[in-house]
């Protein structure tokens, strides 16, 4: 069940303030990536979108860890929490995210669609 983020009484604001300033935090380092199994373990609530025109950033996924060095866009997936740079939870509905992406098939496809908060911080 999605909480309403205007839903003061259980300290969702601050938890989402907290998560959002952890992220920035932590995002500089960001190329690893783990999925949460709750959207409280995470630092960024993503959406994935059916078109690239709906994405705030297209993202690549790359075979090995040293490839995502460095670029928001090129992601790579880790099996364990401890291992990860981002914790990432995916949402069902869009207005539920912090950021919204488009997986696409090729390298030189990546990147961000146009300004946003998050870019040169998750890598």
């Amino acid at each position: 069940m999605a909480m309403k983020w205007y839903n003061d009484e259980s300290g969702y604001f601050m938890k989402k303030v907290f998560a959002i300033l952890a992220a920035a935090s932590a995002s500089a380092w960001a190329g690893n990536v783990y999925i949460c199994d709750y959207e409280y373990q995470a630092d960024l609530n993503v959406f994935v979108v059916d078109y690239e025109y709906q994405a705030e950033i297209s993202v690549f996924v790359v075979d090995y860890e040293y490839q995502s060095d460095g670029e928001d866009a090129l992601w790579y997936f880790v099996d364990y929490e401890y291992q990860s740079d981002i914790d990432i939870y995916y949402v069902d509905y869009e207005y539920q995210a912090d950021l919204c992406v488009y997986f696409v098939e090729y390298e030189y496809q990546a990147g961000w669609e146009g300004g946003n908060k998050w870019q040169m911080r998750l890598h």
